[in-house]
């Protein structure tokens, strides 16, 4: 009976086996060969040097970062609000919220191409009120936006999973021993609801920092991140590029890697302590 319940998860091991592990195998193989098909350093070297290379990094870290932050202090309270409504209206509310993402990541951010073009509607607001027009595409605003747009789920989510289960009567015991509700929210609701921002945290900042398309579409290629530096190795420059493009991904994979050991650290430290990690 064990082996037979074994057997529902080969289909599953060998599609991570052909779409997971493989490319990560060519990524670290490409990452430290040269052009000529030799092992080699040179190509993680350039990587790590460049310094047009570090500054993109750099920047892509920092939005993804600014992302983050926007994401989870809009996320949450969100998440909080749907967690003390009536079951029946949370659901269906919840099921609003995330109709947006049964839509095709790229047409999502099609649509904010038009809504912030020169003739898009946020201009025809600003015309019917006198007001002049404004250059809201192909800014880092832009960018920002549809960063935000399409992950804000991803950090309500698991944070609403968390606070609708819970406990209330430890908010009922709080308040009966005198905590005013900003007390209570701080002591008891907050701690508890840790595991799920470190979930919303690593669901949104990891996507954020690997994204191209949004930089592209809404960013206009002005504001050139680093999903966008690897695409260019690997389609714009061709097969010779291929060996730094695969160092610039091996490079994001460990600091995605590293990110996500912290937040399972985190994660843990919170789990021993309650959900409270001050």
């Amino acid at each position: 009976m064990k082996l037979k319940r074994q057997a529902f998860s080969y289909p599953y091991i060998v599609w991570m086996l052909i779409f997971i592990l493989a490319p990560m195998v060519l990524i670290v193989y490409f990452a430290f060969s040269s052009a000529e098909g030799g092992l080699s350093l040179d190509s993680i070297i350039t990587a790590l040097t460049n310094e047009i290379y570090m500054k993109v990094l750099a920047r892509s870290v920092w939005i993804a970062l600014k992302a983050t932050v926007i994401c989870l202090l809009l996320g949450y309270p969100i998440a909080y609000i749907l967690s003390t409504m009536k079951k029946r209206t949370a659901a269906i509310l919840y099921v609003l919220f995330i109709v947006p993402m049964w839509m095709n990541f790229l047409l999502r951010t099609y649509a904010w191409q038009v809504l912030l073009d020169s003739n898009g509607i946020f201009n025809s607001i600003l015309s019917l009120l006198g007001l002049p027009a404004q250059q809201f595409l192909y800014t880092e605003g832009a960018v920002m936006l549809g960063t935000v747009y399409n992950f804000l789920p991803f950090m309500v989510l698991p944070i609403y999973s968390v606070l609708v289960k819970l406990d209330r009567s430890l908010v009922e015991a709080a308040a009966d021993l005198g905590a005013n509700p900003v007390l209570c929210f701080i002591k008891v609701v907050l701690p508890q609801s840790v595991p799920g921002i470190i979930s919303g945290i690593t669901m949104v900042f990891i996507p954020a920092i690997t994204t191209f398309a949004i930089s592209r579409l809404l960013g206009g290629g002005k504001f050139l991140l680093y999903g966008d530096l690897i695409e260019n190795q690997f389609i714009t420059l061709g097969q010779s590029a291929w060996p730094v493009g695969s160092a610039l991904s091996f490079i994001l994979l460990v600091l995605v890697l590293i990110s996500m050991a912290i937040m399972r650290r985190a994660e843990h430290d919170a789990g021993e302590q309650g959900g409270m990690l001050w």
